[in-house]
């Protein structure tokens, strides 16, 4: 089951009585790296005409190196995943070290890293939205292989 293409999520959330937002949505806070901007609305452009979005899912971008989870852990890109399916998910992604990256693995490299993390991350989207049961390891590695498999 390829669970970007699964439909368990229209059993579980009616969209059409509770008037959801759906798609998939960017937006860029200041000084985020044009290259980063180019490459993410493409890539995001692409993926609405492969996938549907259901519940909106918006992706913030961030120029920090470092978004902060609830936990307080630094990581490159997290998700929040409301218990409430009435509730909007989202995405943030760190891209303040993009320059960095582009030094030291090139500028494809660096730019497919940000793009993987997306992908990473909208993996848990559709395991959120279609209520799929893993443990935090089996939705990592799940996460890990679509990162591969779609990029």
């Amino acid at each position: 089951m390829n669970i970007w293409k699964s439909n368990n999520w229209e059993s579980i959330v009616d969209v059409e009585n509770l008037n959801y937002r759906s798609g998939l949505r960017l937006v860029f806070k200041k000084n985020i790296n044009n290259e980063v901007k180019r490459a993410s609305i493409e890539y995001a452009n692409w993926l609405r005409k492969k996938y549907l979005f259901p519940i909106r899912i918006p992706i913030y971008f961030k120029a920090s190196t470092h978004v902060k989870t609830q936990e307080s852990e630094l990581v490159s890109a997290k998700i929040f995943e409301p218990f409430d399916k009435t509730l909007e998910s989202y995405i943030s992604i760190a891209t303040g070290d993009i320059v960095e990256k582009e030094l030291n693995r090139g500028k494809d490299n660096a730019l497919a890293g940000i793009l993987g993390s997306i992908t990473h991350e909208l993996t848990h989207y559709f395991q959120w939205i279609n209520d799929v049961n893993l443990t935090d390891k089996q939705a990592e590695r799940q996460a890990n292989y679509y990162r591969k498999k779609i990029i």
